[in-house]
């Protein structure tokens, strides 16, 4: 036990919660973009629009089989090649995005599919243009069906910004790795500290999506 006192200094709990942060930076800066993308690339293959929807869902498809990891090495590593550089923390944001508008565009369209396709021609009966309906009537029926699922996939990229200490992010995981390197006798209070950060940010979040699904209800 007194390994656990000796590690959880307040210096090292301090190094800790700066990695935190860095964490909750990148995976809010990544939620919101990719929720952005992911929604318009969702749509767009929804409509099945000719040739435009053919393309996209080729691209997320292809994204959608990649690991994440490869993006990662490719957006820090490959792309320098071609005169494309990033640091660390712009590198996992773009390779995070990326793959979660990939996830996220699966998301939105099957829940948009989800919705009974009496209500868009319902809404089209009650004069509302294709878009309006699919605005005012279709979307907000679906983003409830959605919820969980994203949710489910928000929590799964908080949790992969782990993977990014293989590009040096000096994120919770690699600053962890820095305190027991130094003292392998820290490995397991670390551990057990960043069990605890992560359940905390990721159980926060299902709280929150809990809520909002209720309140949507």
């Amino acid at each position: 036990m007194s390994s656990f006192a000796e590690a959880y200094t307040w210096i090292n709990f301090r190094f800790l919660l700066e990695g935190l942060w860095v964490t909750v930076e990148v995976s809010l800066v990544s939620i919101i973009l990719s929720f952005i993308i992911g929604s318009a690339l969702g749509i767009v293959r929804y409509i099945r629009a000719p040739f435009i929807s053919t393309i996209v869902g080729i691209i997320i498809d292809l994204i959608r089989n990649l690991p994440l990891l490869l993006l990662l090495f490719f957006t820090y590593f490959g792309l320098p090649k071609v005169g494309i550089r990033m640091d660390p923390l712009a590198a996992a944001i773009s390779a995070m995005t990326v793959f979660e508008s990939a996830m996220i565009a699966e998301i939105i369209r099957s829940g948009i599919q989800a919705v009974d396709t009496g209500q868009m021609e319902g809404a089209r009966a009650c004069g509302l243009t294709y878009w309006q309906a699919l605005r005012v009537v279709v979307l907000p029926q679906a983003l409830r069906k959605m919820i969980p699922p994203l949710v489910s996939q928000f929590i799964s990229l908080i949790k992969d910004t782990s993977l990014a200490t293989i590009i040096v992010l000096p994120e919770l995981l690699y600053r962890a790795q820095i305190i027991y390197g130094q003292n392998t006798r820290y490995m397991i209070p670390m551990f057990v500290a960043l069990a605890v950060m992560y359940f905390v940010v990721c159980y926060a979040l299902s709280l929150v999506a809990a809520r909002l699904e209720k309140t949507a209800g």
